[in-house]
């Protein structure tokens, strides 16, 4: 077993619920909610019906459940369908450092898991925690985006430790399930260029998917390659390049979860804190009045929104909520950014596109300096008289440094299960997940996460 896989191994297996304070154990509870909101918020989509009828040509002992619908189905059919309800929006949480991603994707994978095996609300958050913890550990060493890789290689093996932690896992047996994880899941970031397709929110599904697998596999004494890190055309020598992990959580070291962001607007994280200029604009000028619009930003949120010509035709929801221009002439536009901001009609109003070839976007070599530590953007909009009004903005709503209240975390729960939960069910909901670490099954939680009849698809 090499270095790397023995360090995360070690510390999955190692790790105990009574090793989280009450912040870490508290932001959990928060993710948790916002995950779980965002699934009921993506339920009707396409991509979430395609998934369940997948899973309903499953089945599995345990048998785990799709949320919204309570139908059964296997460990990993649950998991995919259910991460793919979490994405459909792009609503839910964000990491920003070295690399990138969207940490609660691995959410399902613990619930489904959870779920099977009747474990408690206690276990429940642990394995979510320390789903983060891997995640986030490899987060601030590599650089997958810019290695043409994508966010599924963190995913994957932070899926697997989960599932790890709640099949009460050897350190051994851990091992094997991270190693058989990384080493058969290694995705392209094709995913997210150019175009985008339904899997641009599935792709992490499928990752969830392949990381419950992998713990399964190993649960039952399968092996898993002994260097899939650090040996002969490992991760490493293919994928990363050699790195060196920092110390992980506990022992008076912050906790991942705690450092990850949260979603203000249904759109691609990069875009949160422009689209909040765009609004503070949006007082000041007319929209008929704009003549243009310069953004200067840093080069990933250049790069992954506003470089690509496709940005400035997008032709699917996946692409409009990862278009810059897009976002921005729907901010100054309507005041607002929701999930009906991209339905085909929105998407090819001939207004928007006409105010969004008027939009420029540029990298500042300043900003990106300082990047990740903060989000600089700066856009300017200029009059059709020639009056020039700017704006400068760096850390967005929910995000760790700009926290979302827990009030704004229910509000939001709130607008996305606006006509799927009944209000007593929406209440009754949010405070089962706000005392989860009370729940001796946190099955009984689940069972609180039902759609209404006349929404299910």
């Amino acid at each position: 077993m090499d270095k790397t896989t023995r360090t995360l191994a070690s510390y999955v297996s190692g790790l105990t619920f009574d090793q989280l304070p009450q912040s870490a154990v508290h932001e959990t509870k928060r993710r948790l909610i916002d995950a779980v909101g965002c699934s009921i918020g993506g339920y009707s989509s396409a991509p979430a019906a395609i998934a369940r009828d997948m899973a309903a040509e499953n089945s599995g002992q345990p048998p785990a459940r799709v949320l919204g619908s309570g139908a059964l189905t296997s460990m990993e059919m649950a998991a995919f369908a259910n991460t793919v309800m979490v994405r459909y929006l792009d609503c839910n949480d964000t990491y920003v450092s070295k690399g990138s991603g969207h940490p609660s994707d691995m959410m399902a994978a613990c619930l489904a898991v959870a779920d099977a095996h009747r474990a408690s609300g206690k276990d429940a958050l642990l394995a979510i925690a320390t789903a983060y913890e891997v995640f986030t550990a490899l987060a601030d060493v590599v650089g997958l985006r810019d290695l043409g890789w994508d966010q599924g290689v963190f995913v994957v093996l932070g899926s697997a430790a989960g599932a790890a932690k709640l099949l009460k896992l050897t350190s051994e047996q851990t091992a094997n399930a991270l190693a058989i994880a990384v080493t058969s899941n290694i995705p392209t970031r094709q995913t997210r260029a150019g175009e985008l397709s339904m899997w641009k929110g599935c792709a992490t599904a499928a990752a969830v998917r392949a990381g419950v697998f992998s713990a399964l596999l190993a649960h039952k004494g399968m092996t898993g390659p002994a260097a899939a890190f650090e040996g002969r055309h490992g991760v490493w020598e293919q994928v990363t390049g050699p790195f060196e992990l920092r110390k992980m959580g506990g022992a008076g070291v912050s906790f991942g979860i705690e450092r990850t962001n949260l979603k203000f607007f249904p759109s691609e994280y990069h875009s949160q804190a422009p689209l909040w200029l765009a609004l503070e604009l949006r007082k000041k000028v007319s929209v008929d009045d704009i003549e243009a619009v310069n953004v200067d930003t840093y080069y990933t949120a250049y790069s992954e929104i506003g470089s690509e010509p496709e940005k400035w035709t997008p032709k699917t929801r996946e692409t409009a909520d990862h278009s810059l221009p897009y976002l921005l002439a729907l901010g100054l536009t309507d005041g607002c950014i929701n999930a009906e901001s991209f339905s085909d009609a929105r998407i090819a109003d001939p207004k928007l596109h006409q105010l969004m070839q008027r939009i420029r976007i540029a990298e500042n070599k300043a900003f990106t300096a300082e990047f990740p530590s903060k989000l600089l953007t700066r856009i300017e909009v200029i009059t059709r008289n020639g009056q020039r009004l700017a704006e400068t903005a760096s850390y967005p709503k929910g995000h760790a440094k700009n926290p979302m209240s827990d009030a704004d975390v229910e509000s939001k729960f709130d607008d996305l299960s606006e006509g799927m939960l009944a209000p007593s069910q929406r209440d009754a909901l949010l405070q089962a997940l706000w005392r989860v670490d009370e729940a001796a099954d946190v099955g009984t939680v689940m069972d609180l996460i039902r759609v209404q009849p006349d929404e299910r698809a």
